[in-house]
């Protein structure tokens, strides 16, 4: 009985190490992976593929592939790499050569894409994607016109309408309350100063404030919180104006995409990139008026040169790719128009892959760590707050250079608050006809309602002792 129980244990302990070690070695095994990778000339900071002669051998940098490379570290198993590129043709608009057709190549050929690939929902249908990796969206770049737009009524844009408005009304207020305190006075001329006087009267002591005064010093008091608002508005009107003649102002030549279709311009975009479905099919745009181009200083070739002469207009494009051409062509060119929003950079993985969700949180690991700021830093420069960078100056990066706005009523509310409750005050201590005229109602009041049953009292006694008195001489009589 007792071999028979120890031959038992060992054949359970056998069938326990045989069910464990299966996964045991499973997570010790290595999974090779075929990874394809886009092959093109142009912006070798996402993904550059580059042929080892002596090891035979492709060798891929490039932010894409070194995040591609962090997220390996924190995966619960062991990778193993075999990289395959895949050339992107120069026209970008056959079947063959771009990015959808990179994707449809799994599983057959690959088992992830690894580059600038753009989470779109039609290539969703062939495979699994990741989680972003980056944000992104399409917007335009064009030409900035340098200088300052001015017109004969530019001196009116410092303020807007409601503030040259609430400027009017104010001065008409604060004329009306010395009016009203000084309708009884008269100035050193006896002259009986006049309604209209005193409308004009504060604006003029805002110019010259030496050559009129006032009586009273409750109107004094007024007058200098006026001159207090109107030195404020003064030196922001100047200061605003100064900027708006000065500072030399970008706009862009183009503001929206419309502006292009209906003008009939040229408009480029990546080679290979879903850019050229989205301006065919969304946005309505002659395919003869569309040029692809692979590179950043293709895009300033292009833009240099216009649509006259042979380039295009705009480029449309994903904003990493625009911030990059900013980085080196900013100061003459800037982003335009709204932005049409797309899920960002991905790994491609067939459907239904266990994979997809291991590299998914590995991506949620490498962007929570300081990995990723490392690597954003190593190819973009700077971090900036939106995510990326500035290699050089942060005003290169900067989309659009706007004028100054006006300055509003909003900004002078708190102000113009004061301004009024104080007017308000000194109206109130000037004119005792205000405050007196309740003060003798509400004596009269309180006289005749609460005093009145003493009052009544003292009538019905004194006519009685009147009748005694007269009485009693009666009877003495």
């Amino acid at each position: 009985m007792a071999n028979n129980k120890i031959l038992s244990y060992l054949v359970g302990w056998f069938v326990i190490m045989f069910l464990v070690a299966p996964s045991t070695a499973s997570m010790e095994e290595t999974v090779k992976l075929r990874v394809g990778v886009p092959k093109k000339e142009g912006f070798p900071e996402f993904v550059n593929v580059i042929w080892d002669e002596d090891e035979h051998k492709y060798n891929v940098s490039g932010y894409c592939m070194d995040v591609f490379n962090a997220v390996l570290t924190f995966l619960p198993f062991k990778v193993s790499l075999q990289i395959e590129a895949y050339d992107v043709n120069e026209s970008g608009q056959s079947s063959n050569g771009t990015y959808d057709a990179l994707v449809q190549q799994i599983p057959q050929k690959y088992d992830v894409v690894v580059g600038d690939i753009t989470i779109l929902a039609n290539r969703s249908k062939f495979v699994d994607f990741t989680l972003p990796y980056t944000e992104s969206g399409v917007q335009m770049v064009v030409a900035a016109r340098q200088g300052r737009e001015q017109s004969m009524w530019t001196f009116v844009k410092p303020f807007s309408w409601d503030l040259w408005l609430s400027i009017v009304v104010i001065s008409m207020f604060i004329g009306s309350v010395i009016l009203i305190m000084e309708r009884n006075k008269q100035v050193a001329n006896s002259q009986q100063l006049s309604p209209i006087y005193f409308l004009w009267f504060p604006i003029s002591q805002a110019v010259l404030p030496e050559r009129e005064g006032v009586v009273k010093k409750c109107s004094r008091f007024v007058l200098m919180v006026w001159l207090l608002l109107a030195f404020v508005l003064m030196q922001s009107y100047t200061a605003s104006l100064t900027t708006m003649m000065t500072v030399e102002q970008l706009q862009p030549s183009f503001l929206n995409v419309d502006d292009l279709r209906t003008g009939d311009y040229y408009v480029g975009y990546q080679t290979g990139s879903f850019v050229y479905d989205l301006l065919l099919h969304k946005w309505k745009f002659n395919p003869s008026k569309l040029r692809a181009y692979g590179s950043v200083s293709q895009y300033h070739q292009a833009l240099k040169i216009g649509s006259r002469g042979g380039g295009v207009s705009a480029i449309v494009d994903e904003l990493p790719y625009l911030k990059l051409f900013l980085q080196k062509y900013g100061s003459n060119y800037m982003i335009a128009g709204p932005t049409y929003r797309t899920a960002g950079f991905g790994f491609a993985f067939a459907r239904n892959s266990n994979l997809t969700a291991a590299f998914s949180r590995g991506i949620l690991e490498v962007t929570e760590s300081d990995e990723m700021d490392k690597i954003e830093a190593k190819y973009f420069g700077k971090i900036m707050n939106n995510g990326w960078q500035d290699q050089s100056d942060a005003s290169t990066t900067t989309s659009s250079s706007s004028s100054p706005s006006s300055l509003t009523f909003y900004s002078f509310s708190g102000l113009f608050l004061v301004t009024g409750s104080a007017t308000l005050l000194a109206l109130f201590v000037s004119e005792t006809v205000i405050w007196r005229t309740p003060i003798s109602m509400a004596k009269a009041y309180s006289r005749k309602y609460l005093f009145r049953t003493t009052s009544s009292t003292s009538a019905q006694t004194h006519p009685t002792t009147d009748d005694d008195s007269s009485s009693h001489t009666t009877e003495s009589v």
